[in-house]
């Protein structure tokens, strides 16, 4: 699962954990890291970690193990590296403070 599937698979399974204002974000050419960003908010620490955990055993079920999850323990920002996307769940306090839709846009 690549591209613009594996987005939409992202996408679905923070849907299923009802994260809140998704965004994605085109960033081929501008990273060598991933071709998109996935951004989304949770209302708590345990809300983004559940979103986070979500994702990464969903990704695990359709044989596609996550490179990395960074942050879960503290529950502020967790990165869920797929490859081509990174789903990016942050409490809304972080997410206003890094602005990573500004930064990348």
């Amino acid at each position: 699962m690549q591209g613009s599937s594996l987005v939409d698979f992202v996408i679905d399974k923070v849907e299923d954990m009802k994260g809140r204002d998704i965004m994605q974000i085109d960033v081929k050419g501008r990273s060598t890291i991933t071709d998109t960003l996935v951004i989304c908010s949770g209302n708590s620490k345990r809300h983004v970690q559940s979103i986070a955990e979500n994702v990464a055993t969903e990704a695990k079920r359709a044989d596609l193990a996550p490179l990395g999850i960074e942050g879960k323990a503290e529950g502020e920002w967790v990165l869920v590296d797929l490859g081509d996307v990174v789903l990016h769940v942050m409490q809304e306090s972080a997410r206003e403070f890094y602005d990573l839709e500004k930064l990348w846009s």
